[in-house]
C-alpha cells in the first residue's frame, strides 16, 4: 500500500512564507518546558495551601500531563529546539523517557495516516458513536477504568504472556506501563521523604488516573475522528484545533 498522500507546501505558500513558517525557535521550546513544570509546581503549591482548590488543581495538572506528551510529540519532530541534541535531551529528560521508542512508532503514523496500517488508527476508527456510548467512555475515563486498561493491565498481560507483545504499539504500551510504575514509585518516595506523600497521590497520580485519559480521548477525537480512511487529500487527513485560554488551561494544552 502506498504511503499517505502529501501536500506540496509550495502550492500554498511562497518560498519565503514557507521558510518563515518552518523556522525553529531557539527559545520557545525551552519556555514551554519551563512553563509546564512551573504550572505543575504552582498548582501543587496552591492545592496544598488551599485544600478547597484540590479538585481544580487536579484538573489543571491532568491537563498539563497531556501537555507533557504533546511537548514530547514536538520533540519527536525536532521542534523543541533547532539543536537536535538539546531537542532530544529536553524531550527525553524533561518530557518523557519514551521519546526514543515513540519516534519511529509516531513517524509510521505520519507516513500511513488514516490507512489500514496506521498504528494510531484504533484511536479514531471507533467514531462516530452514539451519545450514550460516548458518555460511557467518558465515565470509564473519569472512574479510572481507562487508566487501568492502558497502564496496569498490559503489565499483567506481559507477566502471563511474555511472548504476546509483537507490534510496536504493544511494546510501547508495555514500556510506558513499566516506566509509569518506576517513575511514580520514585516520585512517591521523594515526596514521602519530605513528609508530603499525599501530595504526589492527590496532585500527580490521581489526575493521571482520572483526568488525563479524558482529555487525551478528546484530543484524539478532535485530531482524526470522522476523517475518511485513505483520504487522498492531504489537507483533510487531520485538523487544526483552536482553543480559548480556558480550554488551553483545562482541556487542550500547548
Amino acid at each position: 500500500m502506498p504511503a499517505a498522500s502529501r501536500a506540496n507546501p509550495l502550492d500554498f505558500f511562497t518560498p519565503a512564507q514557507w521558510a518563515a513558517l518552518t523556522q525553529r525557535s531557539h527559545w520557545r521550546g525551552l519556555w514551554l518546558v519551563a512553563h509546564f513544570w512551573g504550572v505543575i509546581g504552582l498548582a501543587m503549591w496552591a492545592g496544598t495551601t488551599w485544600p478547597w482548590l484540590l479538585p481544580v488543581m487536579a484538573i489543571v495538572i491532568g491537563t498539563r500531563q497531556l501537555g507533557l506528551f504533546i511537548l514530547m510529540h514536538d520533540a519527536t519532530h525536532g521542534l523543541l529546539h533547532p539543536n537536535r541534541r538539546l531537542n532530544d535531551f529536553l524531550g527525553t529528560w524533561l518530557c518523557s523517557h519514551s521519546l526514543g521508542r515513540y519516534r519511529p512508532y509516531h513517524l509510521q503514523h505520519h507516513r500511513r495516516v488514516q490507512q489500514d496500517d496506521d498504528p494510531d488508527l484504533g484511536l479514531s476508527a471507533p467514531f462516530p458513536v452514539s451519545r450514550a456510548s460516548l458518555q460511557r467512555k467518558l465515565l470509564r475515563d473519569l472512574s479510572g477504568q481507562t487508566f487501568y486498561k492502558q497502564r496496569v493491565r498490559p503489565l499483567w498481560r506481559w507477566r502471563w504472556r511474555p511472548n504476546g507483545y509483537r507490534g510496536a504499539g504493544q511494546r510501547l504500551e508495555l514500556e510506558q506501563g513499566t516506566r509509569f510504575i518506576v517513575n511514580n514509585a520514585i516520585g512517591f518516595a521523594l515526596f514521602s521523604g519530605l513528609g508530603a506523600g499525599w501530595v504526589w497521590v492527590a496532585l500527580w497520580l490521581l489526575p493521571m488516573v482520572c483526568w488525563l485519559p479524558l482529555v487525551t480521548r478528546v484530543r484524539n477525537i478532535a485530531e482524526h475522528a470522522l476523517i475518511a480512511r485513505s483520504e487522498p487529500d492531504a489537507l483533510r487527513q487531520a485538523r487544526t484545533t483552536h482553543a480559548s485560554w480556558l480550554e488551553r488551561a483545562l482541556l487542550a494544552p500547548y
